[in-house]
C-alpha cells in the first residue's frame, strides 16, 4: 500500500535515528567512562597486534596419564587384596608394568588390569611379557585424548585472556594439537605468553620420609623457597581441580602477598582426610613440577580452604590466583610462532579499505541518479541509511571488524542497490503498460516485495551457514553480509517506500521521472 501511518512513519524515521546514534561513538572519544559506549572493534589485520601458536605437549599428556594410570592400578589391586611388586613407567613406550605378588595371584591381576574403567575406549592394552603385567597406552587413544585436551585448553586459555582485558581476542583450534591465539591491540604478548606457558596444575603432596633422597614412589623437585631439590611422592593426595576460588590477598602475620584458594565439597574432604592421618608431617604445595612451600601439618584443615605463602609480590600473586581460578591446562602450551603485527599496517589497511569503500559507494550513487533520476537519489538516501545501520548494529553488539568484514560491506552495498533497481525497473514497465503514477508505484513496490524478499532469504540462510560453521575470517565476511541482508530489507522495503510515498503526496506528479 502507498499509505504511512503516523505511527508508521514515526517507527522508520525513529529506526533511522537511533541508528545515526549508534554510530556516533565510532568516531567520537567517550565523553566519561560511567556512560555507555560502544564502538566497533578492529581486528588483527586493521588494529595491529599479536598472533601466537601454541602446541600442546603430548608426551606431558601421556607421562600424566601413566601416572594416574599407576595410581587407579595400585589403589585397584589392593582393593581386591592383590599385591605387586617394582612397578615401573617407560615414558619411551609410554607403557607402566608390575609383577604379581604370586603366581597364583597373576591370573587375578592380569584380569583385574582388563577390567579397569577407561574414558576412552580401548585407552590402553594389557600383556604379560617376561613374568611382568604390562599396560600400554594405545596411539589412537592419546590422540583421541589429546583432542579433548585441546577443546578443554582451548576454554581455559580464553578464560585466562579474558581475565587480563584484552579485547576480543581470537582463539581457535589448528590441527589435532595446536591452538592459534589473536590479540588485537596487543603488541607485547609478554605477560599473555607466560600466563598460557603455565600449566598452572596446583597438587598437594606429603613429602617423601626422607626428603633429601628419591625412594621408589617418589619424585626429587625444586623448592622454590629454598632452591634445593626435595623428594616428594608422586601419589597426589589433593588435586587442584577441586579448587572452587583463588585470590591475592594480603598475609596478616608476614605483610607480604599470599594466595587464598577454597576447594569443594571433594577437595575439602580428602584435604582434612590427609591432614588429619599426617599430623606432623610436611605438606608440600606443588605448582607445575616445582614445590612452593611445604609446611608442618600442625593440626587438621577441615574448612576446606588455605593459603598459600612463596615470596609473591602483587603481580605475581594476582597472576597465580587468575590461573588457579581458570584452572589447569590438561598439559603444558608451547608457543612454537609469534607474530606481532605494527598499527601502520593496520592503518593502511584501514585506509585502504574507506577508499575502497567510498570509491565504490560514489559510483554506486552516481550510476543510480544517472540511470533513474529522482527515484535514483531516494535509492542513494536509503543505501547511505543502510551504511549507517550496519555500522550501527555492530557497535551495538561491539563486533569485530576485519578487511573481509569490510569487504561484505561494500558487497552488501551491492546487493541493496540491485533491489532498488528491481523496484525502479518494474515501475517503468508498469508506467510503459498505461498506467497511472499512482498505480505504477504501488504494483512496482507490490510486485518487486517477493523476489526481493526471497533472494535475501536464500542469501541469509546461505550466510548464517558460512556464521555457523566457518572460522575467522570466513565469519566475519559472513557477519557483515547477515547484518546488512537485515538492513537491505528494512531500508528498501520501507524506508525509499517511505520516501516516494512523501514525494509523491506533496508533489502530486502527473508523470514519474523514472
Amino acid at each position: 500500500m502507498m499509505y504511512y501511518s503516523r505511527l508508521r512513519l514515526l517507527g522508520v524515521v525513529g529506526v533511522c535515528l537511533i541508528g545515526l546514534l549508534l554510530c556516533l561513538p565510532n568516531f567520537m572519544r567517550a565523553p566519561t567512562p560511567s556512560l555507555p559506549w560502544r564502538q566497533i572493534h578492529l581486528g588483527l589485520d586493521l588494529r595491529g597486534g599479536s598472533y601466537l601458536l601454541l602446541q600442546l605437549d603430548l608426551k606431558s599428556l601421556e607421562h600424566d596419564r601413566l601416572q594416574s594410570l599407576q595410581d587407579q592400578a595400585r589403589q585397584t589391586l589392593l582393593d581386591k587384596s592383590l599385591g605387586y611388586r617394582d612397578f615401573q613407567k617407560d615414558d619411551q613406550t609410554a607403557s607402566l608394568s608390575f609383577e604379581p605378588r604370586s603366581d597364583e595371584e597373576r591370573a587375578s591381576a592380569l584380569k583385574t588390569m582388563q577390567d579397569l574403567p577407561v574414558v576412552v575406549p580401548n585407552e590402553f592394552h594389557v600383556a604379560e611379557a617376561n613374568g611382568r603385567i604390562v599396560l600400554t597406552l594405545q596411539h589412537d587413544a592419546m590422540l583421541a585424548r589429546a583432542r579433548d585436551a585441546v577443546a578443554q585448553s582451548i576454554e581455559i586459555v580464553r578464560r585466562r585472556i579474558d581475565a587480563t582485558g584484552a579485547i576480543d581476542p581470537s582463539i581457535a583450534r589448528e590441527g589435532d594439537d595446536r591452538i592459534v591465539v589473536e590479540l588485537p591491540g596487543v603488541s607485547d604478548p609478554e605477560r599473555i605468553k607466560t600466563l598460557l606457558g603455565t600449566t598452572a596444575r596446583l597438587t598437594f603432596r606429603l613429602l617423601a620420609p626422607n626428603p633429601s633422597v628419591a625412594s621408589p614412589g617418589s619424585t626429587m623437585l625444586e623448592d622454590i623457597s629454598t632452591h634445593s631439590q626435595v623428594a616428594v611422592q608422586d601419589h597426589v593426595d589433593v588435586d587442584g581441580t577441586d579448587l572452587t576460588n583463588a585470590g591475592a590477598v594480603i598475609d596478616q602475620q608476614s605483610g607480604g602477598w599470599a594466595v587464598t584458594f577454597q576447594l569443594n565439597s571433594a577437595g575439602a574432604t580428602a584435604f582434612a582426610n590427609t591432614t588429619r592421618a599426617n599430623v606432623g608431617k610436611r605438606f608440600a604445595i606443588v605448582l607445575d613440577d616445582k614445590v612452593i612451600e611445604a609446611p608442618n601439618i600442625i593440626n587438621p584443615i577441615t574448612a576446606g580452604s588455605g593459603q598459600i605463602t612463596g615470596g609473591f609480590d602483587a603481580h605475581s600473586a594476582s597472576d597465580l590466583a587468575l590461573l588457579l581460578r581458570a584452572g589447569a591446562l590438561p598439559a603444558p602450551l608451547a608457543v612454537i610462532e609469534q607474530r606481532t603485527i605494527g598499527p601502520s599496517l593496520g592503518a593502511a589497511s584501514i585506509h585502504a579499505g574507506i577508499i575502497s569503500l567510498g570509491v565504490g559507494f560514489l559510483l554506486v550513487v552516481v550510476f543510480m541518479v544517472l540511470f533513474y533520476g529522482r527515484f535514483g537519489l531516494y535509492a542513494d538516501i536509503a543505501l547511505f541509511a543502510n551504511l549507517i545501520l550496519m555500522v550501527a548494529i555492530l557497535s551495538l553488539f561491539q563486533a569485530t571488524l576485519t578487511l573481509p568484514g569490510m569487504a561484505g560491506m561494500l558487497l552488501t552495498l551491492g546487493m541493496a542497490v540491485d533491489a532498488n533497481i528491481l523496484i525502479n525497473e518494474r515501475i517503468r514497465e508498469e508506467v510503459k503498460r498505461g498506467r497511472g503514477p499512482l498505480q505504477a508505484l504501488q504494483a512496482g513496490f507490490e510486485r518487486a516485495t517477493s523476489t526481493i524478499v526471497d533472494s535475501n532469504a536464500t542469501a541469509f540462510l546461505a550466510h548464517v551457514m558460512l556464521f555457523v560453521f566457518g572460522t575467522g575470517p570466513v565469519r566475519n565476511f559472513a557477519l557483515t553480509i547477515t547484518i546488512g541482508i537485515v538492513t537491505t530489507l528494512f531500508t528498501t522495503l520501507l524506508l525509499s517506500r517511505f520516501l516516494v510515498v512523501r514525494w509523491y503526496a506533496l508533489a502530486r506528479p502527473k508523470e514519474l521521472p523514472v
